[in-house]
């Protein structure tokens, strides 16, 4: 009995040689959990024994436990790369579509050919869905989905409306309208120019000319004209507007002006008109709205072939003021967009992924999904520093990061591994001491058998 006590100890030692050895040797493996052997003692007896003249059978291994405590955090330079600070999961799959998931704490995730965020092994990371204002639609593990990073965004909008917001001085000098012509700065006072974008995501620029007219000041309210060119072209308003005159200079109304121009390039231009009252507000435009006539062939003619001929813009003039101060633009917007090419991938503490494009937009993608576990060292291990549920463990629990029992996602850092070398170097002396005691022990009963085999 004595050499299977000693055998006991032998193969003990070495579970805990070979768990202490693979501990070192995933020392750099980002997202390993290190793991500890136990052991209790193996005791037989029973009604008819003695218990308290009873000897033990040796010692046997129960478990070879994994420690699932925090590592420590290193910084990278990859947006993809992600660590959890806390508790949680990342969730990944074997393939698209299918729920064979698995759960890992190495964040080193990476795109594949078909843009979907992967591990080193090809496993899918999975990602709650989300709305347009980047709110998670569903925390359910069962709707989790492969996340991926689409390199184009969407498809182009037309511009419908341009909005401005400026400041026009009321000191300018007064010009006369009619005699207005884009290529002579002396001709208008100020001007502005914005993006915009036709059907096919094409881009133009709008530019916007303000002329501040003569004995356009009456008592109470200033004129000024606005007229429109995209791409150099001049694109009319629906109806050309209207503005008070005072040729006599007693600040009364005595007649009116059309704003309009005839260039000399024979060019004929057709704008709106602003007004504003005795503190510089703005008061309204004739006409009002301000809409262009179609920017396709039957209009301003400035549209490539193919695209949507029957655009128009809208111009909306959001508070502009006219004080004695110099012109400024304070807000200059529109509503179209062209294609976008990916330039950069975000992800919160949230866990929420962002991607923004060259055109200027940021599009929520999806939000990346933890899940947790009612007894973490019930998981089983299926290698690549990954884990499956199991009976012991519970089901798995999905939920966000930064919210309840989950850690927080911190992006371009991975976790490192959470074994303490010198612990394990010194767990390897201890180990390596109990094997040689062991040994010596079975040496011991080898010898007392070999004296008693050799009595006569």
């Amino acid at each position: 009995m004595s050499f299977n006590i000693a055998l006991s100890g032998i193969s003990a030692a070495q579970k805990d040689l070979n768990t202490t050895a693979n501990n070192i040797a995933n020392v750099n493996t980002v997202g390993f959990k290190e793991s500890r052997a136990e052991f209790a003692d193996v005791y037989a007896n029973s009604i008819f024994s003695n218990s308290k003249t009873a000897v033990g059978g040796g010692v046997t291994t129960t478990q070879v436990a994994q420690q699932f405590h925090q590592g420590s955090l290193q910084f990278t330079s990859n947006s993809l790369d992600m660590a959890i600070s806390g508790g949680g999961f990342f969730v990944t799959s074997s393939g698209v579509g299918t729920q064979d998931l698995s759960y890992t704490r190495a964040g080193a995730f990476k795109v594949d050919s078909d843009n979907y965020m992967v591990d080193a092994e090809g496993n899918f990371l999975q990602g709650f869905p989300v709305d347009d204002d980047g709110n998670s639609t569903s925390v359910s593990l069962t709707t989790t989905q492969p996340i991926q990073i689409p390199d184009t965004a969407g498809s182009p909008v037309k511009t419908g409306v341009v909005e401005m917001q400026m400041n026009l001085n009321v000191g300018e000098e007064a010009l006369d309208p009619a005699s207005f012509d884009p290529d002579n700065s002396d001709t208008y006072n100020n001007s502005t120019s914005v993006t915009i974008y036709d059907s096919l995501g094409e881009s133009h620029i709008m530019t916007t000319y303000f002329v501040k007219p003569t004995n356009a000041s009456l008592t109470g309210e200033s004129n000024w004209v606005a007229f429109y060119a995209v791409d150099g072209e001049p694109v009319s308003v629906d109806s050309a507007g209207t503005y008070s005159t005072d040729t006599d200079g007693d600040g009364a109304a005595d007649g009116t002006g059309t704003a309009s121009a005839t260039t000399s390039a024979g060019d004929t231009w057709s704008g709106s008109v602003l007004t504003f009252n005795d503190v510089g507000a703005y008061t309204g435009s004739d006409p009002d709205p301000i809409t262009t006539v179609t920017l396709g062939s039957t209009g301003a003619g400035v549209l490539d072939p193919g695209a949507d001929g029957t655009q128009t813009i809208e111009v909306r003039f959001d508070s502009p003021t006219q004080y004695s101060s110099p012109f400024e633009v304070t807000a200059l917007s529109q509503d179209g967009i062209t294609v976008g090419r990916l330039t950069n991938v975000g992800i919160g503490s949230d866990g929420l992924i962002t991607a923004s494009y060259s055109n200027g937009s940021t599009v929520p993608l999806a939000r990346v999904a933890l899940v947790r576990f009612a007894n973490e060292q019930g998981l089983t291990q299926v290698g690549n520093t990954s884990w499956q549920a199991s009976l012991d463990s519970g089901e798995a629990l999905a939920g966000e990061a930064n919210s309840g029992t989950f850690g927080g996602i911190q992006s371009s850092a991975l976790e490192q591994s959470n074994v303490d070398l010198t612990t394990e170097l010194v767990d390897l002396i201890s180990a390596q001491r109990n094997f040689q005691a062991n040994s010596r022990t079975l040496e011991v009963n080898n010898t007392l058998n070999q004296t008693v085999l050799q009595i006569r």
